[in-house]
């Protein structure tokens, strides 16, 4: 149904008559009728009976109405928020996160967020890396700041932080009392590690891989937090981002080996970015650096 052909039905209701209805829209009458005759003709029902100089709502007048007034009152407001948001940053933004992110990199940016863009209604969600990269591929999600892989189409990432990893194992554990140390030295002792599908276990896995070496997985949790408690209490040696070391682990010495991935944000190359979302990435840039 057209708009303007509602707002000429809501007229003539309102003002009982198309003259005074043609003087509200500031229309002709011939103008007013050929846009009620329209509205019938694509409902299939007459909306206006005339006795005399009345102007009278049928029965099916009678139920579009209130319908009518929703449908425009709708429009209205849609229009209303799309003004705002050439003046302003509101509306929804639906956002996943990984957990390592959401703990150590995401507060004082969110806290930013909320105190600058108050009228953002924002939707969080915590998730591994990979499944949040599927949330933005099938569009459940705007953006996802996650571990990053390599990027397809139609899915982009931007690199928000430098995520350096070091080995670390128990300050008792038999590797941290070596000097020097290999990677052949650390695949004679089992590992704890994120789950084979992470980013970040095939980082490590291929750094074993280019020596000819296998892994020896003790265990596996895609909780950062979980593989330091691990660690730390001499279960294994591990691998964990060097924003999260303190003295409950050792760093392992492990000579010619540096590893190091990229935190981001993820996003839909085929959606355009709603200003909520464009405001949230460059407070990331800027926080960052």
């Amino acid at each position: 149904m057209e708009l303007a052909n509602l707002a000429a039905f809501l007229a003539v209701a309102d003002a009982g008559g198309f003259s005074a209805a043609a003087a509200a829209l500031h229309l002709t009458q011939p103008a007013v009728s050929k846009r009620i005759a329209q509205l019938e003709s694509e409902l299939d029902a007459r909306l206006f009976d005339r006795v005399g100089r009345q102007v009278l709502l049928t029965e099916a007048g009678q139920l579009l109405l209130p319908r009518a007034r929703q449908l425009l009152g709708d429009a209205n407001d849609a229009r209303r928020a799309l003004r705002e948001l050439e003046h302003g940053i509101g509306g929804s933004l639906r956002m996943i996160c990984s957990h390592h992110i959401g703990l150590h990199r995401l507060p004082p940016v969110l806290r930013k967020f909320s105190a600058r863009y108050p009228q953002v209604a924002l939707e969080l969600r915590f998730m591994d890396s990979e499944q949040a990269w599927h949330e933005v591929l099938h569009a459940r999600a705007e953006l996802a700041l996650t571990t990053l892989g390599p990027a397809t189409p139609p899915l982009q990432a931007r690199v928000i932080w430098d995520d350096p990893l070091c080995f670390v194992a128990a300050p008792t554990h038999p590797l941290a009392l070596r000097k020097k140390l290999g990677l052949s030295d650390l695949a004679a002792h089992p590992a704890v590690l994120p789950e084979p599908q992470t980013f970040t276990h095939r980082i490590v896995a291929a750094a074993f891989q280019q020596r000819a070496l296998a892994l020896q997985l003790r265990m596996t949790s895609n909780f950062m937090e979980t593989l330091k408690m691990l660690a730390s209490v001499g279960l294994a040696w591990s691998v964990l981002p060097q924003s999260m070391l303190d003295k409950s682990v050792r760093v392992l010495p492990v000579a010619g080996v540096r590893l190091s991935r990229q935190l981001g944000c993820i996003s839909h190359r085929g959606r355009t970015p709603s200003k909520a979302a464009q405001a949230f990435v460059q407070l990331l840039h800027q926080h960052a650096a």
